[in-house]
């Protein structure tokens, strides 16, 4: 990786410089009330859950939150003084995320524009008369980064990760989940009466008013769509989401819709596609259902509505308004708007950095913030816990010598893409405003289409990152990649000035899990060049199963709220990346102590090997709204925080010998589950 340029922004004191008075360690919320063996998390983080308050425009708050809201305020400053200093915005990222921002942050601009930048579609949505252009439009909105009710992406074909190839998945609903539109208990209640209260504001206030019939239909239609929606727990399965068809193969799975004209648009610039992966057929064939027999006017309401649903954020105070009440305010619980500056980034740069902008954001402020120190810490910490992996993997008794071949192999193979890219993306041809905010949006996501048709059937670049640095996040992508941007090698996640134990139970930690999604039950199907393919022995799949299942039936077993449960099956990937991931890093913490000294060198009266622990604890510390809690429970391939601390502890023995654990404590299963 090379050395990253910085430009005269970085005279600026960095994240690194300002955390490096804080202690390594944060021990003053440790519990005096709760043993270590009964309840861990409670004992690391209790007394500081009882004494913090939510503010009202969080509805949740940890050491993730925490870092995320510093890299925005660092970001922020920035962000203001490349719109005050033009002479700042010295490449094209930085000058159209100056524009951006500046657009975001300009109230009355957005008030006096209305919905201006979005008449060209809505007037295309409006002039649909005859069935025969409804795919084109579809398409259209497409390209305008609109999923309604099908989303696309140009992507490396997951069994020829040579090529990319154009994909195509369902999309398009407006509840945060298919199981929505069919439970019928109380939360859900108050979320559809809510979500018919958004789509009824943002109608009236476009001046599009919808009668009660009329959005009894658009709830109906959407619900036809649910129905050929798949759950979220299926979609973990890559084999199913895997059907390459020719067009005309599509055409036949899905007939009564004009594929070929809805293809042409969508890949406009592109030679046509001889290949399309639909993720979901049956959704496809539900949508050409739907635009066979559906009446027109339903579908320009249906279509209408999503345009200004995935634009609300960027509109006039009657719009953005609508969209905090119902998802600020209803399905996370938010008693009030974020800061300005900190939503116009997320809007900017997206929840995973996969906005079209992003990488400007990521510029910026690796510019700022990101220390080869941590880099090359990263890097080292990434070895030994690779070189555990491959000890693990060497010593299964369950596995064949052929499996493991594979395994390793691909173990070997795996690229890190640690901090930040080695060149920033150029955005040859975008150009945006510093007053038209919705219409950025609108320009970015039409630049974006065209650029992915530029990969269509070419050549798969192996090195382009596909977030932004700036995000506090890890990934494991696919073609067999780890990504670690430079927005999470931060404290309390790494820190220069930390002990490795604190280092390895933090970033390290993340690092463990990120490897172990590629040997998840999802992350397992595909070989060292990260293609989909089957290079499991059935004797080794049928074990790798058995141990997935009961990781499912554990986690499945909890219950975080009274009446919820995890769901054990959309969780699992995230769950055997946590209770693998703990026991290799902790491991290769081992290495770097060996190599370094200090194995029992006690800091603050706490050894290595408990500071490694309580400074995993620390991460996941996390307090959050009961709203934010059940729509995580229904949707979110992440279990609660609390038990990304407490289930793989407790079926770690390598925490029940640093704390002392006995059998019986509630720290320590009685039956532990293990998978590598």
């Amino acid at each position: 990786m090379s050395r990253f340029a910085r430009h005269r922004l970085a005279a600026a004191a960095t994240l690194l410089g300002l955390a490096a008075a804080a202690p390594a360690l944060d021990l003053g919320g440790l519990s005096r009330d709760v043993q270590p063996c009964d309840d861990f998390y409670a004992f690391v983080n209790g007394n500081w859950e009882a004494a913090t308050e939510l503010p009202a425009s969080r509805a949740r708050i940890g050491s993730f939150e925490q870092l995320r809201q510093n890299n925005d305020a660092l970001l922020g400053k920035a962000l203001k003084e490349l719109a005050e200093t033009p002479s700042l915005q010295t490449t094209p990222g930085l000058r159209l995320i100056a524009a951006y921002y500046a657009s975001g942050m300009d109230e009355a601009a957005i008030e006096a524009r209305g919905l201006s930048s979005l008449t060209p579609l809505l007037n295309r949505i409006d002039g649909l008369q005859r069935r025969e252009d409804l795919p084109a439009l579809l398409a259209l909105l497409n390209r305008s980064g609109i999923a309604a009710p099908l989303a696309f992406g140009v992507q490396p074909d997951r069994k020829d990760t040579r090529r990319n190839v154009l994909g195509l998945s369902q999309s398009g609903l407006g509840l945060p989940d298919r199981d929505d539109y069919f439970r019928d208990d109380e939360r859900t209640r108050t979320v559809k009466a809510a979500y018919r209260s958004f789509a009824a504001t943002l109608l009236a206030a476009a001046k599009r008013p919808a009668s009660e019939a009329e959005l009894d239909v658009l709830d109906a239609f959407e619900t036809r769509l649910a129905e050929a929606t798949r759950e979220r727990a299926r979609l973990r399965d890559p084999n199913a989401g895997y059907n390459p068809m020719s067009p005309a193969e599509l055409v036949a799975a899905a007939p009564g819709f004009d594929w070929g004209a809805y293809l042409a648009v969508l890949t406009a610039g592109a030679k046509a596609p001889q290949r399309v992966i639909v993720g979901q057929p049956e959704f496809a064939a539900r949508v050409a259902q739907l635009a066979a027999d559906t009446p027109l006017p339903v579908w320009r309401q249906y279509l209408a509505l999503r345009v200004l649903d995935a634009a609300s954020p960027r509109l006039p105070k009657a719009f953005s308004t609508a969209d905090f009440d119902y998802r600020g305010k209803t399905i996370t619980g938010l008693q009030a708007p974020a800061p300005r500056g900190e939503d116009v980034i997320l809007q900017i740069g997206g929840r995973t950095g996969g906005e079209p902008v992003a990488p400007g954001l990521g510029e910026l402020f690796v510019a700022r913030a990101f220390s080869p120190e941590a880099q090359k810490r990263s890097l080292q910490l990434l070895d030994d816990v690779r070189a555990s992996m491959k000890a693990r993997i060497e010593k299964l008794d369950w596995m064949t010598p052929a499996t493991k071949a594979k395994a390793l192999d691909k173990l070997a193979q795996m690229q890190p893409l640690i901090g930040a890219p080695d060149k920033w993306p150029q955005f040859d041809g975008l150009q945006l405003s510093s007053n038209d905010y919705a219409g950025n949006w609108l320009r970015a996501a039409l630049w974006h289409s065209g650029q992915q048709m530029k990969d269509l059937d070419a050549p798969v670049d192996r090195g382009r990152w596909r977030t932004s640095p700036h995000i506090v996040n890890a990934f494991a992508g696919g073609l067999n990649q780890i990504t670690f941007p430079a927005g999470i090698l931060q404290p309390p996640f790494f820190s220069a000035s930390a002990d490795d134990a604190v280092n390895y139970g933090g970033i390290g930690m993340v690092i463990g899990h990120e490897i172990t999604h590629h040997f998840d039950d999802s992350g397992r199907n595909f070989d060292a060049g990260g293609a989909l393919t089957d290079w499991w022995t059935p004797a080794d799949a049928a074990g790798y199963k058995a141990r997935a299942d009961k990781v499912a039936e554990r986690y499945g077993a909890i219950s975080p709220l009274t009446g919820y449960t995890i769901n054990g099956r959309l969780t699992l990937g995230e769950n055997i990346s946590d209770m693998s991931g703990l026991p290799l890093v902790f491991e290769g913490l081992q290495r770097a102590l060996k190599r370094n000294g200090g194995a029992e060198k006690k800091i603050d009266g706490y050894t290595p090997a408990q500071r490694f622990f309580l400074s995993n604890a620390l991460v996941w510390r996390n307090k959050v709204r009961p709203e934010f809690l059940i729509n995580q429970l229904r949707t979110d391939p992440h279990s609660p925080a609390r038990y990304r601390v407490l289930t793989p502890m407790s079926n770690s023995p390598y925490f029940a010998q640093a704390f002392g654990c006995r059998p019986g404590s509630a720290m320590v299963a009685s039956d532990p589950v293990t998978v590598w």
